[in-house]
């Protein structure tokens, strides 16, 4: 059963998947990373999962479809956060999402660029949903080739939103 946010004051829906409703590598191993919980705005605390030290980075996740609007062009973003200090992303991450037709949008993020300590949205992809497009969009953020140890990522969750 997914457990999500969902924004009723918008005329489509807007959803959340908090880092517990994703599919992270070694996630319950403390050696590699910790659970700690956020007060968001609405004093709901949402836990949070922050990277202590991997070199196999590999988060996934997957939503319904016939949750969403139809009609309307959706983007999935990856929200996370770097804390200093953050090492080990010299190489990019790749990110990607794949529709239930199997059409694959993917991307490389060069996370070295980003700022640290605040709140950012990396970009899966985005689509445009239909009474034909049934199934389960799949998306991920991973990077598992380099070898490198990296550390200080702090994983949200992911936003399926109307693209403004």
């Amino acid at each position: 059963m997914q457990k999500y946010w969902v924004d009723r004051k918008s005329s489509s829906n807007c959803f959340m998947l908090f880092a517990r409703d994703l599919s992270i590598t070694w996630a319950e191993d403390n050696r590699y990373w910790h659970w700690s919980y956020l007060k968001e705005a609405s004093d709901v605390f949402v836990d949070v999962a922050e990277l202590l030290k991997v070199c196999w980075l590999e988060i996934q996740g997957k939503f319904e479809m016939v949750n969403l609007s139809p009609g309307t062009v959706y983007e999935v973003v990856f929200l996370v956060m770097l804390k200093d200090p953050a090492f080990g992303w010299e190489v990019p991450v790749n990110v990607r999402l794949i529709l239930p037709d199997g059409t694959t949008q993917q991307h490389e993020e060069n996370l070295m660029e980003k700022p640290r300590g605040q709140w950012i949205e990396i970009p899966a992809g985005e689509f445009r949903t239909s009474s034909e497009k049934i199934g389960d969009i799949q998306f991920s953020l991973y990077e598992c080739k380099a070898g490198m140890w990296k550390r200080g990522l702090v994983i949200k969750g992911v936003a399926i939103r109307p693209k403004a």
